[in-house]
């Protein structure tokens, strides 16, 4: 296969923006694979991996552009991919303000002094050294990067604290500040509840749930997810909070994250406590003492986000009983469990978001035992995503082990189409469980991608005289731009079953497969 590669010296492009060229220029007439990518140390060993290195880039730098297209058809075809993403990597956003460079933090800060946050997305090993500029600068921060090291993170928000400033991450992947999405988020309406999260996709999550269920959203801040660790201690969890607590447009404070170290809990309540304003909290997987710790404080606490979200639009003053709870479709999983024969007891579940995959994974576990994943805290049931599948198996493909050196999930979903094709075959499946997330930095038709291997999925299955069953939970809002209907009707209609949210994701699949004395 014609391949061709191209190396611009001194050429830095952002990380967010390579990912999006990628899987755009992966689309082009022709191409197998298509890479941009910074010639760092860790791509070059992933290009090695895939036989993709060249001399030119094994002598190439962290600051070299490493451009490279491979195709099925002859020489000039691969010419001409060449040149489309090269015209990819070279298109301009319109408007004579946005084609405004500035090489460095600080010379943005002086180019654009009504600016007030920066938004950085950098290799890990440059990443601290720029959020220190802009700190410098006086602007807050929103770290996007990730691989940075721990002591660095810890430098960066007690410096920030000092100064006033946020710093959101590293590895915050979303936030919405004055009604702007950052990063990964959606388009939700502007309100009066506030959120902290030290998570992306729960972050996500929380903020849809709540414009579902008619509430707003004043500020939502990340934190990244080592924050509330022992090591951080929560320092920008607590600086959110204090944000939200000082901000007159917010009225309910919501903090969401993955179980946090015990003392960090304890911390992080005690703020809540102390503020005047309703709280609720929602740790995903937390034990029974953190609940109890929070119910001495008369905290509202939650382990799951769909009621978590419920929780805080009844605290701003919306009236439960009219709203649409989206109760459980216990006629529906009657349905599934009659189709499903007594080999098919396994979930396979295939999440582009931590979060996502993380609150059905603890609800998997609270009727199973045997629940394997990338991201098990149990030593003993922890999978490498490269690992086949045992049990009820839950993946996280946004992880470190499946994203270095190629796109996040959310824009390029090649990883998990092919362990769907894997799971899909396997007899003993009884349901395939998968995430969409919609909203600014996704892909822009996360369903359409999928069908293909769906609708061949479904036909093989049949052919083989099972029913697959194929549960898709749509993350995203009427109002983001993919088209939240059509991605849904385009799911309904190639027989997918769908969720209404992340909670009732995690209870239908655990549900479908049970095959219990009173199932």
């Amino acid at each position: 296969m014609p391949t061709r590669t191209l190396i611009k010296n001194n050429t830095y492009v952002d990380s967010v923006s390579l990912m999006s060229i990628s899987t755009k220029a992966a689309a082009l007439d022709g191409v197998v694979n298509a890479v941009a990518a910074m010639a760092t140390p860790m791509n070059k060993e992933i290009l090695t991996n895939q036989n993709l290195i060249t001399p030119e880039i094994e002598v190439a730098t962290p600051g070299d552009l490493v451009l490279i297209v491979v195709t099925d058809g002859d020489e000039d075809g691969a010419d001409a991919a060449l040149a489309g993403l090269i015209g990819l990597l070279d298109r301009k956003p319109s408007g004579s303000e946005a084609e405004i460079t500035y090489r460095t933090v600080k010379a943005a800060a002086a180019g654009r002094p009504d600016a007030n946050i920066a938004v950085i997305s950098v290799n890990g090993a440059f990443a601290a050294g720029e959020a220190h500029h802009a700190l410098d600068a006086g602007l807050n921060v929103m770290l996007f990067s990730d691989n940075v090291p721990l002591a660095d993170e810890i430098a960066l928000k007690q410096k920030a604290h000092e100064a006033g400033l946020l710093m959101m991450g590293p590895d915050c992947g979303t936030a919405i500040i004055n009604g702007v999405s950052l990063c990964f988020a959606n388009a939700v309406r502007r309100g009066r509840i506030g959120i902290v999260a030290a998570s992306g996709t729960g972050a996500q999550e929380m903020s849809v749930r709540i414009h579902d269920f008619t509430g707003g959203i004043s500020h939502l801040i990340g934190t990244g997810g080592r924050d509330l660790s022992a090591e951080v201690g929560a320092i920008m969890m607590l600086d959110g909070i204090d944000a939200l607590d000082a901000d007159p447009g917010t009225d309910v404070i919501v903090v969401v994250s993955k179980p946090p170290a015990s003392e960090v809990a304890e911390k992080v309540l005690d703020r809540l406590a102390a503020s005047a304003k309703p709280a609720v909290v929602c740790f995903l997987g937390a034990g029974p003492e953190v609940a109890e710790a929070a119910q001495a404080r008369d905290i509202a606490f939650f382990d799951r986000t769909k009621p978590a979200a419920l929780a805080a639009v009844v605290a701003s003053g919306v009236d439960e009983s009219t709203l649409d709870l989206h109760a459980l479709n216990w006629p529906l999983i009657e349905e599934v469990r009659t189709k499903l024969t007594s080999e098919q007891k396994y979930i396979r579940a295939l999440f582009c978001g931590g979060t996502l995959c993380d609150e059905s994974m603890f609800l998997a576990l609270e009727k199973y035992d045997d629940v394997y994943s990338n991201i098990q805290k149990d030593p003993a049931k922890k999978l490498r995503g490269t690992d086949p599948s045992r049990g009820h198996t839950f993946l996280d493909f946004g992880e470190d082990e499946f994203t270095n050196g190629k796109p996040h999930p959310m824009i390029d979903p090649s990883n998990r189409i092919e362990r769907f094709k894997a799971e899909a075959a396997d007899p003993e499946v009884g349901v395939i469980v998968m995430d969409v997330v919609l909203g600014y930095g996704a892909n822009p038709d996360p369903v359409g991608v999928m069908l293909p291997a769906i609708k061949e999925a479904k036909a093989n299955a049949a052919a083989a005289g099972r029913h697959l069953e194929i549960l898709a939970y749509v993350l995203g809002t009427e109002a983001d731009f993919q088209n939240f209907d059509e991605q849904v009707a385009k799911l309904t209609e190639a027989g997918v079953t769908w969720a209404s949210s992340s909670t009732n994701t995690g209870l239908l699949a655990r549900e479908f497969v049970y095959k219990g004395e009173n199932a």
